[in-house]
């Protein structure tokens, strides 16, 4: 496997995760997600971040409302559920458990 495709394997692995960190404590619109992605070199193209937005809006996990934008037409900023919450929630105790479990490897 090379290296590129390792990684973005991985990458895709962590991805929703990342996004409902991202959405914790605020809304934001998909571009302000991106860059927000883009600032941990966490590349993601419009297409793959709509796509988990829809399913993570199915799910129940994000919502989404629109405001009145200056420049334009209104906008969609996403914004985590108590759901996506509780979602982030497990996640997060997994991926500590994960990341112990990699470390006891990696320390060997």
């Amino acid at each position: 496997m090379a290296d590129s495709n390792i990684k973005s394997q991985m990458r895709k692995g962590i991805l929703e995760y990342c996004v409902l960190l991202l959405l914790n404590d605020t809304r934001a619109y998909p571009s302000d997600i991106i860059n927000g992605l883009s600032e941990a070199n966490l590349i993601v193209v419009e297409g793959t971040l709509y796509t988990l937005l829809n399913r993570l809006r199915k799910e129940g996990k994000l919502n989404y409302e629109w405001e009145e934008s200056p420049k334009g037409p209104p906008r969609k900023y996403y914004f985590i559920t108590p759901e996506g919450k509780e979602t982030l929630k497990e996640m997060s105790d997994a991926w500590d458990e994960i990341v112990a479990n990699v470390n006891h490897f990696r320390k060997h």
